[in-house]
């Protein structure tokens, strides 16, 4: 992923110059109930395939993304003009009716080339409309050209060269409209999952230069009430291992998981509360007896059980691919093998 940043980095300088009515979005179609067939539609991108965003969208990054199949992520956020989003310290920011969370997926042909023969394969939007945040997924033809609207998701071929140098190939799933809604819920609202202080507070590549993003953000209008970074909450990248190991592993946890496993996520009734800051310790797993797990618990007794990986759901279930067992239950085909070994090396540690 730190190869992308400087390809997007060239697209992002692409996009500045002159304002033409080509170069605005289509607020208009963004605000229609009924979503567009085509994601060129919304005027989201000068150019689709090579993810040059249009005037007014802005590329951001997460300091912890969700884990997605190996995919690399292409992120950009709009607002229209003279609106911003209100600073939150611990949840997603209080975004502007007419926002849109911009996230496009794709394969390098070779992880060890990740800027090179890059196949998109699906761009997905949450726009915030006055109803609420309306999800949508939208496939790439064969060329890049345009992107298709698929409410019902879909399934694809994709193949990869991993940093192995092994081939790699798998189903891509697109989502269908009910598994957005159930990942992006919120206390039973549809809500963005990645834009958190903790997330966003990192460096990213400007025109001007390297600027954190909170600042960028609250520079540019979009953002408003932010403190200085310094003041601000972070999280660690999973694989730094300069950061503490508790920090990281809770990291991984708090975007892969905790989106359904909090108070006010679908998964509440498990008792399993996997936000960042979840101070208390059976809330998140340890020695804790699962509720109503079925076959997900594997026979085994606790959640986490400290000092030992294999006798832990938590990793049991993160290392199933059988869908009645596996966790998180969408948005993956795969097994995260570096996400799983951080988590064995945090729970094997634990007293």
């Amino acid at each position: 992923m730190r190869g992308l940043l400087p390809a997007i980095l060239g697209l992002f300088l692409l996009s500045f110059g002159a304002v033409t009515a080509n170069d605005r979005v289509n607020d208009t179609a963004l605000m229609q109930k009924r979503p567009a067939k085509l994601l060129s539609t919304y005027g989201l991108f000068k150019n689709g395939a090579k993810q040059t965003p249009n005037s007014g969208v802005h590329p951001y990054d997460l300091q912890q993304p969700l884990f997605t199949d190996y995919a690399s992520k292409y992120r950009f956020i709009y607002m229209p003009l003279g609106m911003s989003a209100a600073y939150n310290a611990t949840e997603t920011f209080d975004f502007p009716v007419g926002t849109v969370l911009v996230k496009t997926f794709g394969y390098p042909a070779d992880l060890g080339e990740p800027d090179k023969n890059i196949r998109l394969v699906e761009t997905r939007l949450l726009i915030h409309q006055a109803s609420g945040w309306n999800a949508w997924a939208y496939v790439w033809n064969a060329d890049a050209s345009d992107a298709v609207l698929k409410v019902a998701g879909k399934t694809l071929p994709v193949s990869w060269v991993d940093a192995a140098g092994d081939t790699r190939s798998i189903q891509y799933v697109v989502p269908n409209k009910n598994q957005c809604k159930g990942c992006h819920t919120y206390n039973k609202k549809i809500t963005p999952i990645g834009p958190k202080a903790r997330n966003l507070n990192k460096d990213f590549f400007y025109r001007g230069g390297v600027m954190n993003q909170l600042t960028y953000w609250s520079d540019n209008g979009l953002l408003k009430g932010a403190p200085v970074p310094a003041m601000a909450p972070s999280v660690p990248k999973f694989d730094d291992t300069h950061a503490p190991l508790d920090a990281r592993a809770r990291a991984y946890l708090d975007i892969n998981c905790a989106h359904c496993h909090r108070l006010e996520g679908p998964a509440s009734t498990s008792g399993l509360f996997l936000t960042y800051g979840e101070q208390n310790a059976v809330n998140w797993g340890y020695k804790k007896r699962p509720v109503a797990a079925g076959r997900g618990s594997g026979a085994l007794r606790f959640d986490i059980v400290p000092g030992e990986a294999d006798r832990s759901i938590l990793i049991f279930r993160l290392i199933s691919l059988d869908p009645g067992i596996m966790m998180p239950e969408v948005g993956r085909t795969m097994v995260h093998s570096e996400g799983v070994q951080l988590l064995r090396d945090w729970v094997n540690q634990l007293k």
